[in-house]
């Protein structure tokens, strides 16, 4: 899964830059900024809230 900066949010979680692997926390729904180093691409996305019922 990669997201560019920019790019809506499909889901919340962390988004870690497939540069730095410096993490940046988005809701859904948001735009993904770029991380804190400039980078504008980001390669996973973890911790996502659970939607189990």
């Amino acid at each position: 899964m990669t997201a560019k900066a920019g790019e809506k949010a499909q889901k919340t979680g962390d988004f870690y830059c497939a540069s730095c692997s410096e993490k940046v926390h988005v809701k859904q729904g948001d735009k993904i900024p770029s991380c804190p180093n400039g980078h504008k691409e980001y390669e996973t996305r973890r911790n996502e809230p659970d939607t189990k019922s």
